[in-house]
């Protein structure tokens, strides 16, 4: 914030740095490691850690001003849980499915809306949420135990759910949805009702004994082609119109991030470097 960096790391410790001169602000530890993505609002900065408690912090000098605790898993998740900001309100996914909004000042519960029974206690290593994402007074995201769901944001109800299994971040472009499920399917959705517009599998050029194997990992969407990565060091280009497979590209042998974009180019990070592409 301004010239101020705010770093959380996985060992329960956060820290801010001067940008301009490198200089260690404040640093301060929670007493569990953090499992989420860091958002930034006003003068605050909020983080969830591996027992599902939300924690907000000042960015001034880094003293906690308040938490909200939901129900902790019996084991540690494999996915890192998501949060967003949107009319003062902090929304958030848990490791065992719970969806929450609190209020950004106060730490007030302003709804929670669970999507899993409780048997996910017990299965909640192996569950893992798509990072949510906020379009117009929706929050939509997936999972991989075949669910995706639009929610309402100001009350948390269910606008719609569909049966789809991906925990890849979901995009919205154009009144429709995209998403890649873990089986490689391309599914476009219909915004407002959740109906499946389109369905195509990607995977046909990879042998049938290594399909199983092969998963998305996430992908950004442009005027015309859809780039996915995957878990192989592939990257899929596809066209949005016809649906089909494009050109596949190999990056490496090994797991891939997400693409990026920047200006013309799009980036991928694969072992600690950095892969540009026009």
């Amino acid at each position: 914030k301004n010239n101020t960096l705010i770093v959380v790391d996985t060992i329960a410790k956060t820290f801010a740095i001067n940008i301009e001169t490198g200089k260690l602000i404040w640093s301060n530890y929670n007493l569990s490691p953090f499992n989420s993505q860091i958002k930034i609002f006003e003068d605050k900065f909020y983080v969830v850690d591996t027992k599902n408690i939300l924690r907000c912090f000042s960015v001034i000098d880094g003293k906690e001003i308040w938490n909200y605790k939901t129900d902790a898993p019996f084991i540690k998740s494999q996915k890192r849980v998501s949060l967003i900001i949107k009319n003062n309100k902090v929304i958030f996914n848990n490791s065992i499915g719970d969806i929450t909004a609190v209020d950004t000042d106060t730490g007030d519960l302003v709804w929670q809306t669970p999507t899993q029974s409780k048997k996910i206690y017990d299965e909640s290593m192996f569950f893992k949420n798509s990072d949510l994402i906020s379009t117009k007074n929706s929050i939509l995201f997936s999972n991989n135990n075949n669910d995706f769901y639009s929610l309402n944001s100001k009350d948390g109800l269910l606008n719609w759910k569909q049966k789809l299994n991906s925990n890849v971040k979901p995009i919205y472009f154009n009144k429709l949805i995209f998403t890649v499920t873990n089986e490689g399917y391309l599914a476009v959705i219909n915004y407002e009702n959740g109906d499946l517009i389109r369905s195509t599998y990607l995977f046909n050029s990879f042998k049938l004994k290594k399909r199983k194997n092969i998963k998305p990992i996430g992908f950004i969407v442009g005027k015309k082609n859809i780039y996915l990565t995957l878990n192989n060091g592939r990257l899929m280009v596809i066209s949005i119109s016809k649906g089909n497979v494009e050109t596949i590209i190999k990056i490496g042998k090994e797991k891939i991030s997400t693409p990026v974009v920047q200006g013309q180019n799009l980036y991928i990070t694969k072992n600690n470097s950095i892969i540009k592409l026009n």
